[in-house]
């Protein structure tokens, strides 16, 4: 069945950074365009970044510049590099794929 396990969030401080992965199996990851989304704390599901099939990538004007996403097909992995975190930034993040979203990682940026 579809799987998706996101890995890399933690506790950082404001302009840290960190690199999020996500584990696909059970489908052709390599055919599905990929994104991240997010969900902060009393807030609903925001959109952070997507990749498509050709490598293609957006990002919401909220990370443009400081968050980087990108895929690797031989591992069937999704990765968002964030850097200069800032607190806003605080959220579960999710990835999307397959039709699945993952169970999501915290990330947390704090002094």
């Amino acid at each position: 069945q579809v799987q998706l396990v996101e890995s890399g969030g933690g506790l950082v401080q404001p302009g840290g950074s960190l690199r999020l992965s996500c584990a696909a199996s059970g489908f052709a990851f390599s055919q599905w365009t990929s994104k991240w989304v997010r969900q902060a704390p009393g807030k609903g599901l925001e959109w952070v970044s997507v990749i498509n099939v050709l490598g293609g990538t957006t990002y919401a004007d909220s990370v443009k510049g400081r968050f980087t996403i990108s895929r690797d097909n031989t591992k069937n992995t999704l990765h968002l590099q964030m850097n200069s975190l800032k607190p806003d930034d605080t959220a579960v993040y999710y990835c999307e794929a397959g039709g699945q979203r993952g169970q999501g990682t915290q990330v947390t940026v704090s002094p």
